[in-house]
């Protein structure tokens, strides 16, 4: 490995993360032919073949996922080193990356926007995905941080708990319910239910939920995000559990409602996570400290104006 370079590498870990050649030599602004001889000359070195492909579909090889996990540490380590230099000059300068699941996408980019002014030295990614995906690529540290909510099960993660997560049930405003106080939750047993999809964090507390005897629904459909659902709702499909977050543009144009039923919001917390052991990287450090702090309140004062009022969330 000594004589291999540090082009080579990237050459690899490119091919490797996209799948493509071609996605490869567009990302890295190099010929297909100049991918390949640096690919061939990488497997010279190593002695082993590092891809495999079948039809148009290229896997990696044992050895190739060896030395993507070791591509992988080394980038991240320069990542580190070169962050740790900016940090000693005290300039906060570096590319972070982040992953949250679905409804992170509804504060996130507020945090991200008012964080990014304040850094404007930090390139930042962001992946919005389900939350099977982004504990996938927490295990293979893929990220500096992970976005979720519910604790992460599992050994190996360490989760940071930074925003209360309030957990409401919505309806139209045609609801029968809609104007009512203190509804009892059995009221709403005949009430056809909209659920998200199985895994995501708020399948799972509606399953803790109705498992623990708190509530029962008469499910009548899975949809696969929170955008389908608020649809589904205002179609008057039926009625559903989302975060008050995901709500805040149709709560305020009264498009949807948010029954007062008893035992409700249930109140779900937010999570910063990062692989058990793994050092943060300054630019990591940096924002998570920030989200402690100024992106908690930045978050909170974008819920409506009923729920700024309300003390519970806000501590």
């Amino acid at each position: 490995m000594r004589n291999a370079t540090f082009r080579q590498l990237q050459v690899f870990e490119s091919i490797a993360r996209n799948g493509s050649y071609t996605e490869a030599a567009a990302e890295l602004h190099l010929t297909q032919p100049t991918l390949s001889m640096q690919v061939k000359k990488l497997t010279s070195i190593i002695g082993m073949p590092l891809f495999e492909q079948i039809g148009k579909r290229i896997s990696l090889t044992p050895v190739g996922q060896e030395l993507l996990k070791t591509c992988r540490a080394v980038f991240a380590s320069l990542d580190e080193f070169q962050m740790t230099i900016s940090d000693i000059k005290g300039i906060k300068k570096g590319d972070l990356r982040i992953s949250g699941v679905t409804t992170a996408e509804y504060f996130a980019p507020r945090i991200l926007g008012d964080f990014c002014k304040k850094y404007p030295g930090i390139n930042v990614t962001l992946e919005v995905t389900n939350r099977r995906r982004v504990l996938e690529r927490l295990e293979d540290n893929l990220d500096d941080i992970y976005i979720v909510g519910q604790t992460p099960t599992g050994p190996g993660i360490h989760a940071i708990p930074f925003l209360t997560n309030p957990l409401v049930i919505l309806a139209s405003p045609s609801h029968p319910l809609a104007n009512k106080k203190n509804i009892p939750v059995e009221a709403l047993a005949r009430d056809n239910f909209i659920m998200r999809e199985p895994g995501c964090g708020t399948f799972l507390t509606m399953e803790r939920m109705v498992k623990g005897g708190t509530v029962h629904f008469n499910s009548s459909m899975a949809l696969g995000s929170n955008e389908a659902i608020k649809q589904a709702v205002i179609g008057e499909l039926g009625i559903s559990m989302l975060s008050v977050y995901a709500l805040v543009h149709e709560i305020n144009s009264g498009e949807l409602v948010v029954l007062d039923v008893e035992g409700f919001p249930v109140e779900d917390v937010w999570y910063l996570c990062f692989p058990e052991g793994k050092k943060p990287s300054v630019v990591a450090q940096v924002f998570t400290e920030y989200m402690l702090q100024e992106g908690r309140d930045l978050t909170l004062s974008s819920l409506p104006a009923s729920w700024k009022e309300k003390d519970k969330y806000n501590h």
